[in-house]
């Protein structure tokens, strides 16, 4: 005779079965879903641990998704112009789900389902979705918008707000009820998105995590080309790959005892006054120092941007952050990322020369030929404040691909329009991480998570002070941590204890 214990733990069996067949049947029959412009292309439930992504060309080693849960997985195509075709997918947990949803960000220009997006998400129990933003292309790549000016509107803003929208849906339809809380998490390119959601669309997210922000986008690809060409305007300008270290050596032991505390990082790099002539050659060109031309192409990439008339186009690389100036000073072209928005969208001629442009005349009309198409430069966040929203915004001090002090002048662009610190802090905080590089690694602690301080702060009214971050020193064994404060504030050593724990800092204002 079973005992009690086993005829529980056997319904119990049997329920989860019965659920589990009523989800996957749910999860198949939403591909007769009726939405207006959307076709359901493929609704399918993924067992534990079964899901194998399709090729991306997207680069790196091959993401282990072995650990996933149970899910469906939907895959649509929304069509809202004759010319669009905004492909996003929904992944719903089978089970365990907690209620929300979450959309989640691109890089670059990529045109691809980022699944490792999706399967963050899906660990964490959200019903997650993530957009191709309308086209096929790899990450530096924009040749696909010529010609297409629908297709740059939906990778502008169209096919993320779209994928929110119909994304709800289709997990109501799954589920039979609506997210309690809807979030944004992106970085760089969704870090934009991010933003552009919170100015735009204010009703679609709850929350909004958005990191290293590229939201001027025609100024940050004019940058990419202004500092590439610095570098290779000449043979002599170019500074060999080999030299970056050198560099990056020399800045650190200029200002890492700034804050007081010797540590290998650049706390806030405004107060660093490196010069790179210190490392110029006495002599001959060597690998232990600079010529002459070199040292005054590091001295114009630290510096803005400007055009020949003195307009002043972006900030400039941060000390600290040479370790990763190969992308933009790399050669032997100016990155394609930036180049390719002046030669496909504003000059529509695929053999347009980088090394031509006219800086006072095309940064202008790019402004004005995307009038807030990509760009999300409006600090007016009134009505996303009015809804509820609330807003993490973090850039890494190293990041040599998104020029740091952008964050900062956005961040500072809403004080002046919301009305100062008081009224912004209640809904919008921005988080500086000293030698931290492109929304990840580097030298500092990276390792931190924004999505559970923005969790406690939209559902149990708990604003982040501060966000613990950690520095990895291989798998799994970390070797320092430290808190992020709210800006302006920075984290000050105590006087007492190891430099490598968090709990021995607390956030003050700047001296």
């Amino acid at each position: 005779m079973p005992t009690a214990r086993t005829s529980a733990l056997l319904v119990l069996g049997i329920f989860a079965i019965v659920v589990s067949t009523a989800l996957a049947d749910d999860c198949h029959s939403l591909t007769s879903l009726t939405r207006p412009d959307l076709t359901i292309t493929l609704a399918e439930s993924v067992p534990a641990g079964a899901f194998k992504p399709p090729a991306s060309g997207m680069p790196g080693p091959p993401l282990d998704f072995s650990n996933l849960p149970a899910f469906c997985r939907v895959a649509a195509t929304a069509k809202p112009t004759s010319d669009s075709e905004i492909k996003f997918e929904v992944w719903m947990p089978a089970s365990n789900w907690n209620g929300k949803f979450e959309g989640t960000g691109n890089g670059a220009w990529l045109g691809a389902i980022v699944y490792f997006a999706l399967a963050d998400g899906l660990r964490r129990g959200y019903a997650v979705a993530n957009t191709d933003t309308g086209h096929v292309s790899g990450g530096m790549d924009a040749s696909w918008a010529l010609g297409h000016p629908e297709k740059v509107v939906d990778f502008g803003y169209r096919a993320v707000h779209l994928m929110t929208v119909e994304g709800k849906a289709i997990v109501n339809a799954f589920y039979k009820k609506n997210p309690t809380f809807s979030y944004w998490n992106g970085c760089s390119s969704g870090g934009k998105q991010g933003l552009k959601e919170a100015q735009q669309f204010p009703e679609d997210y709850n929350g909004i995590v958005a990191g290293a922000p590229a939201n001027y986008w025609t100024h940050l690809l004019a940058a990419t080309v202004w500092v590439g060409l610095q570098a290779l305007k000449d043979p002599a300008s170019a500074i060999p790959r080999e030299k970056f270290a050198l560099i990056h050596k020399a800045a650190i032991e200029a200002c890492d005892s700034i804050d007081g505390v010797k540590d290998g990082l650049i706390d806030d790099p405004r107060k660093c006054h490196f010069d790179p002539q210190v490392l110029q050659c006495k002599g001959a060109d060597a690998p232990d120092c600079l010529t002459a031309a070199q040292v005054e192409t590091a001295r114009k990439a630290y510096g803005p941007s400007t055009t020949p008339h003195g307009m002043k186009i972006f900030p400039g690389l941060e000390p600290g952050s040479e370790l990763g100036w190969g992308f933009m000073m790399g050669g032997p072209e100016p990155a394609r990322i930036g180049s390719d928005y002046y030669t496909y969208i504003l000059h529509k001629d695929p053999h347009w020369n980088p090394r031509t442009m006219d800086f006072d005349k095309d940064v202008p009309e790019a402004d004005a030929l995307d009038h807030g198409t990509i760009n999300a430069i409006d600090p007016d966040l009134r009505k996303f404040k009015a809804h509820g929203g609330k807003l993490i915004m973090y850039h890494g001090w190293a990041d040599s691909l998104i020029m740091p002090e952008n964050s900062v002048s956005y961040y500072e662009s809403v004080l002046k329009t919301i009305g100062g610190p008081a009224q912004t802090e209640d809904f919008f905080r921005l988080f500086m991480a000293p030698g931290m590089g492109h929304c990840f690694g580097g030298e500092g602690p990276s390792g931190f998570d924004a999505l559970q301080s923005l969790e406690r702060w939209v559902e149990d009214g708990k604003a982040p002070d501060s966000i613990v971050a950690s520095h990895m020193a291989g798998p799994g064994k970390v070797d320092r941590t430290r808190p992020l404060c709210v800006y302006p504030r920075v984290a000050k050593y105590k006087g007492e204890g190891s430099i490598d724990q968090a709990e021995n800092f607390s956030c003050s204002m700047p001296n």
